[in-house]
């Protein structure tokens, strides 16, 4: 069999079981070691050991949350509604672990039966198919504090329900721009079109990724945006009455969600598992798996090795690894907003944004069409100075506290300062001083 030709038969069968339990492994291990990153990471900021009892310098803290979590005693509120109290975590959990499967996570990888795709699910509505599902992790949250008979967890399901939905539209938004430069739905088009133009999307859709990174920190209720949880108000919102693995279902549903988003992140926005250089182009065109096409227009054929699928494996876990750190700094250095001004930054400032931004690339992709200027590093080039521009001014709009205002009132000539009550009537009743 042509090694060059995609794998078939009973080979790709065991290549796909392989990929799955692979890609479930190591999100798992990825979910259950981010907990313990998280924990030493904020012990550096604030100049702590953290934990480093459990094996050696803590490698084992994970093992053993994860055992006591199993041995806690499980609790049912009396007043709970059973059966969505139950299926609550399993609702929230479910949508955060099988996403991942349409992402890329590597060149493709040759070998006697064929080349197989380091994807688990090649299907053609990659991002539609993300989209989808993750927008159903919302259910889990709502009825998860609407089954608890809390008014902390229910108060903690309605703000996740009005805050996942409001960022749900600025997100989707914020990908418009990345489907018009790729051409497609599909996560290996929008890594190829990387490749091709010579830019990741993170230059030419500079503001498009800024979008998608503040809805994507919403969308997985980190701070600053934990409102659902926001422990010094709700008590730790939705989840309040959840003990045992229930509870820890919520947790390995978030992190899940953190882990989806940087991969979503270095693909989208930063070629994904492509690499500095044409050296690692690899994508199928018409059956056959080209690195690019010559100056004639011919394909030309891309030479596919395991050294390339190592090498690219490790460059994406970098990228997702560096936006899982992101995603932790800002946990711990950023406080939480005010619940107006999440709705206030999702409604009044991210939509019209995004729905701005879509209107100047696709402009811009026009009038390059019209002066027939080739996709390719010219391209992407004149992308990158306008979306430049509109990410100075966006920037400087937010920091200049027009649009979002802090928690203090400005001061005015006008308004009577209230001075605190100084005095006491001596002739109120039970006031005098006898």
């Amino acid at each position: 069999m042509d090694m060059l030709q995609p794998i078939s038969g009973v080979p790709a069968l065991v290549a796909m079981v392989g990929k799955v339990l692979a890609v479930f492994t190591a999100t798992m291990l990825v979910v259950a070691y981010t907990t313990l990153a998280e924990r030493k990471i904020s012990a550096w900021i604030q100049d702590r050991s953290g934990p480093n009892r459990v094996g050696p310098w803590g490698l084992l803290q994970p093992i053993a949350d994860g055992i006591k979590n199993f041995l806690k005693e499980e609790t049912m509120p009396a007043t709970a509604n059973r059966f969505w109290f139950v299926a609550g975590p399993m609702l929230s959990i479910t949508p955060a672990l099988v996403t991942i499967a349409v992402v890329p996570f590597a060149a493709p990888l040759p070998t006697p039966w064929g080349v197989v795709d380091m994807i688990v699910a090649d299907i053609p509505i990659g991002i539609l198919y993300i989209l989808a599902l993750s927008s159903l992790g919302v259910y889990g949250l709502v009825l998860s504090g609407w089954s608890s008979n809390n008014k902390y967890a229910f108060l903690g399901g309605l703000r996740a329900s009005a805050q996942m939905v409001s960022y749900e539209v600025a997100l989707g938004l914020s990908l418009v721009s990345v489907l018009m430069l790729a051409g497609n739905v599909t996560l290996t088009q929008v890594v190829w079109q990387q490749q091709e133009m010579g830019f990741w999307f993170a230059f030419p859709l500079s503001l498009g990724f800024i979008l998608f990174l503040i809805s994507a920190f919403a969308e997985t209720n980190r701070l600053p945006f934990d409102m659902p949880e926001a422990e010094s108000e709700l008590v730790t919102g939705y989840h309040t009455e959840y003990s045992s693995m229930k509870f820890s279902m919520f947790f390995i549903a978030e992190y899940s969600h953190m882990l989806t988003a940087s991969a979503l992140m270095a693909t989208l926005f930063f070629g994904g598992w492509d690499l500095p250089g044409a050296w690692d182009n690899a994508f199928w065109h018409e059956g056959m798996l080209i690195a690019g096409f010559d100056a004639a227009g011919a394909p030309i054929l891309a030479q596919p090795a395991w050294w390339k699928t190592l090498l690219t494996l490790a460059g994406f876990g970098l990228k997702t690894v560096f936006f899982l750190f992101l995603y932790i700094w800002v946990r711990w250095t950023l406080p939480r907003f005010r619940y107006d001004q999440v709705m206030s930054l999702g409604w009044k400032v991210m939509l019209p944004t995004a729905l701005a931004y879509v209107m100047v690339v696709s402009a811009t992709v026009l009038v390059l069409d019209l002066l027939e200027v080739s996709y390719g590093f010219t391209f992407g080039l004149v992308l990158t100075l306008v979306s430049g521009l509109c990410t100075v001014a966006f920037l400087f709009f937010l920091d200049s506290d027009r649009i979002i205002s802090g928690a203090s009132v400005p001061y005015r000539q006008d308004r009577p300062v209230r001075m605190p009550v100084t005095q006491v009537d001596a002739g109120a009743p039970g006031l005098s001083g006898d």
